[in-house]
């Protein structure tokens, strides 16, 4: 078992893993061609949980509504446990988040992250950018004159 990562690390490829585009992520799981035999701790279960926010970021907590997501925890055969928790109904995409967090946990854990987790990470970059560029366009720059008056 490989436990080099720390827990920053494991919250960034979390976090990516839980907002990655379902399609997207299959595809780079199928050619990544690593399908770890593991045994399901707990098989995938969709459930909803409550999303708090703060006002302006600083402000006292408070319930913003429920998001729908799905869970699973494996276990692989060499007894790493690799849980997957991401936004939605999909149980395929939270038992790739499981095993991929899995062998992140293992030597296998370079390969995963140039296979998969590194295009998922640059992709979401560039969809940041661009998103960026664009708010970019529409900045208005204001200046004030002065009236003249005491």
């Amino acid at each position: 078992m490989n436990t080099t990562f720390s827990a920053e690390d494991r919250k960034r490829w979390m976090s990516l893993l839980a907002t990655a585009d379902e399609t997207r992520l299959t595809e780079l799981w199928q050619g990544f061609g690593a399908d770890p035999a593991c045994d399901w701790l707990r098989a995938p279960e969709t459930g909803g949980v409550m999303v708090r926010g703060r006002m302006g970021g600083s402000g006292a907590p408070f319930n913003l509504g429920e998001m729908t997501v799905t869970r699973c925890t494996v276990s692989l055969e060499d007894g790493t446990v690799g849980h997957g928790y991401v936004q939605g109904r999909s149980k395929a995409k939270a038992g790739i988040a499981a095993r991929i967090d899995a062998l992140m946990q293992t030597g296998a854990a370079a390969e995963v992250r140039a296979g998969v987790l590194a295009p998922l990470a640059a992709e979401q970059q560039a969809r940041k950018d661009t998103r960026a560029a664009k708010a970019a366009a529409t900045k208005v720059e204001f200046f004030t004159m002065v009236r003249g008056e005491d």
